[in-house]
């Protein structure tokens, strides 16, 4: 790996090769830039109950701030997106002309940034607490919506912090979220990363797949399911326990000691190879 300097903010480090600055946020201001970042609070035709707009801010040293938030007791988060899947917005009732049918699909939403190969790379400072996670992912927003990955493309998990100083295996998924899903499991977990620093999470995307890193090596490639359709990036926090039925889709208990604590995003950065 080679660092590339980018003034007045910490380097990247980038695989071997000549690489160009192809699209950045480096949360500078005060303000998070929404003709880059949209609000992602649906899922799945659902109007989430753990995503909620706002819970990000700028700390006027570079970094996007996600919070764990208890908004009238209720607890929720922030995830942050710069396209959308079609699937997510929740249908509403609809007519075609005078025939009383119904698209299965909600209102459609304009992309800020799709992009396609190159390298991904996000430096964060992971949450310090249990009972929320963190990710960093890319996903097509037409995913599942063929068999062919080529086609449709695929959701490409490059970190998940589930617990805090606990690193995931990254997936790669395709077909959906339903009967067609296919998940591929790439890497080893990680225990015990530093909460209290910084690290890089990188994704290599090519014509022989995705490789995977962690602080500038290595964690393992997927040659499989690769995809020419341009995806879109996520930041992702979400309080546990919603997805679950034995907590009856409400928080994990140990969420509520968790309040006020914070996912740091210091860049996402995007690089496309020069030939």
């Amino acid at each position: 790996m080679q660092k590339f300097e980018v003034a007045g903010h910490e380097y990247s480090l980038l695989p071997d090769g000549e690489w160009t600055l192809s699209w950045a946020d480096e949360f500078d201001g005060d303000t998070l830039d929404e003709t880059k970042w949209d609000y992602r609070t649906c899922m799945m035709q659902t109007r989430w109950p753990a995503w909620v707009r706002g819970g990000v801010h700028l700390d006027g040293n570079s970094n996007a701030v996600f919070t764990l938030l208890n908004r009238d007791g209720k607890l929720v988060s922030a995830q942050l997106q710069t396209g959308c899947n079609y699937m997510d917005e929740p249908v509403e009732k609809t007519t075609f002309g005078t025939d009383a049918i119904q698209w299965p699909v909600g209102k459609l939403h304009e992309n800020k940034f799709l992009h396609g190969p190159g390298y991904y790379e996000c430096r964060c400072r992971l949450q310090q607490k249990p009972g929320w996670w963190s990710a960093f992912w890319i996903q097509s927003p037409i995913i599942g919506a063929s068999l062919d990955p080529a086609v449709s493309g695929v959701e490409i998990d490059v970190m998940e912090s589930f617990k805090p100083g606990r690193i995931s295996r990254h997936n790669v998924f395709t077909g959906g979220y339903g009967l067609d899903s296919v998940r591929e499991k790439i890497g080893e977990v990680h225990e015990g990363l530093d909460t209290s620093v910084f690290h890089r999470f990188g994704l290599l995307w090519d014509e022989t797949g995705y490789t995977f890193y962690i602080d500038g090596v290595e964690d393992g490639h997927c040659g499989k399911h690769i995809t020419a359709v341009p995806e879109f990036i996520l930041i992702s926090t979400e309080v546990r326990g919603y997805r679950k039925e034995k907590f009856n889709k409400q928080p994990e208990p140990e969420a509520y000691d968790a309040v006020g604590d914070t996912f740091l995003v210091d860049h996402v950065r995007v690089f496309d190879k020069t030939v």
